[in-house]
């Protein structure tokens, strides 16, 4: 068993380290691994996440005009095409990239890199499709959002982390006046050479980088901008009628990701490795049964989000965990034992393992870099969190609990707690 794990690595990083990055001729980035998988996915990476948005939801909104009608094809042409040849095309939409995906069968990279590329280069975005067809989508999950308490609380943290560019809404707000012209600005600003990166999976490079300049010749312009993310933090209180009662936890920093951050988020994390165990986290042992509490860590190209989730069925049980997890985060700021510092670092590796165990997983992890970024491995990863110590974990803790927290209830805001009831 352990000789196949060891070999699981070898083949990831062997992986990462033959993702080549090229400039095709078009002046867009590509990007391309293949290992004989018998499906290709090709992924088109825009500098267009709701950070770079010119008005909240304008991002939002054009994830939803993905794929709809083009100079090329109709929204209904591109369903019927797709289906015949049996693939899946899907949009998600982040802080900083917005990503549209196309999963096919090894062969038919030449329609699918068409149907991608005629979005890019020729979306119509007419005024009937986004009334009857986007519009409808954006009520919908504004609406579920609205009533998702986890998702409230991660978006008002944000908020209250960065205020504007990452703070920026992913979703539109319940009543806005984006209109279709507003998503077509947008678009023409963000589908240019410098801002549109294409990663593949399963298809040879050349041939990715030869059906790219074919189909995306897009026109030359200034790459969209944000200010540098600077962290302020605060607390909020959100009333929610429905699911857990919640809370978020958390503090932020800026720069690159920090391999001293994740191993704080993974040594605070009470997820056990045997379900049903309690683990043998601190926060683990110590929180309510009708509780739960998960570690948060979210890294961005110039700052990161790290924090806890708490949640559970009453607001006595959700302080009580909420209490559990900040002398948590405290005792870390204090000295982390040395079994304890080894068993974070285990984890941290896992899950930087674990993020790049798909195809999906490696176009994601490489986004940052085909844009200029840092380069990414898991070998450059792994030898990251083999260089820290247990000292220079609790130094970070330290220093992310002498910044202002990001405090934020989501529920029965009357009897939630507030932070300095939990010690902060």
């Amino acid at each position: 068993m352990l000789t196949a794990r060891a070999s699981a690595a070898r083949n990831v990083q062997r992986i990462a380290r033959n993702y080549a990055t090229v400039v095709d001729s078009a002046g867009v980035r590509v990007a391309s691994i293949d290992h004989g998988q018998p499906t290709s996915t090709v992924t088109v990476f825009v500098k267009a996440g709701s950070r770079f948005q010119p008005a909240a939801g304008v991002a939002h909104a054009l994830k939803n005009f993905a794929f709809k009608s083009t100079a090329k094809r109709s929204a209904l042409g591109t369903v019927r095409e797709s289906e015949l040849y049996g693939g899946q095309l899907s949009a998600t939409l982040g802080r900083e990239y917005l990503a549209l995906t196309a999963e096919f069968l090894r062969g038919d990279e030449d329609v699918f890199v068409d149907i991608l590329g005629s979005f890019i280069k020729s979306a119509k975005f007419t005024r009937h499709e986004y009334e009857e067809y986007v519009q409808p989508i954006i009520s919908q999950e504004v609406e579920a959002a609205a009533s998702d308490p986890t998702t409230r609380a991660i978006e008002i943290a944000h908020s209250l982390a960065f205020r504007s560019g990452l703070g920026s809404p992913l979703l539109a707000p319940a009543h806005h006046s984006i209109t279709a012209e507003h998503v077509k600005s947008f678009a023409e600003t963000a589908f240019t050479k410098g801002s549109v990166a294409v990663l593949g999976a399963g298809i040879e490079s050349s041939i990715l980088a030869k059906l790219t300049e074919k189909s995306f010749a897009l026109k030359s312009s200034s790459v969209l901008t944000s200010a540098a993310s600077k962290y302020y933090g605060g607390e909020s209180r959100a009333e929610n009628f429905t699911g857990p009662q919640t809370l978020f936890v958390g503090f932020g920093a800026t720069g690159a990701h920090s391999p001293d951050i994740a191993t704080l988020a993974a040594h605070l994390s009470p997820t056990p490795s045997i379900k049903w165990s309690k683990g043998l986290s601190a926060i683990g042992t110590s929180i309510p049964q009708d509780s739960s509490v998960q570690a948060v860590y979210l890294p961005y190209s110039d700052a990161s989000l790290v924090g806890l989730l708490i949640q559970g069925a009453t607001t006595a049980a959700v302080k009580e965990a909420g209490k559990a997890a900040v002398q948590a985060l405290q005792g870390a700021a204090s000295g982390i034992k040395e079994e304890d510092f080894k068993r974070a670092v285990a984890k941290a590796k896992f899950n930087a393992a674990q993020a790049i165990d798909t195809e999906y997983g490696i176009i994601t992890a490489l986004g940052t870099q085909i844009f200029g970024g840092p380069e990414t491995s898991l070998e450059a990863t792994l030898a990251s969190l083999n260089s820290i110590t247990a000292s220079s974990v609790s130094k970070a803790a330290s220093t992310l609990l002498k910044g202002k927290p990001t405090f934020v209830a989501v529920g029965a805001i009357d009897s939630l707690p507030y932070a300095d009831e939990l010690g902060l």
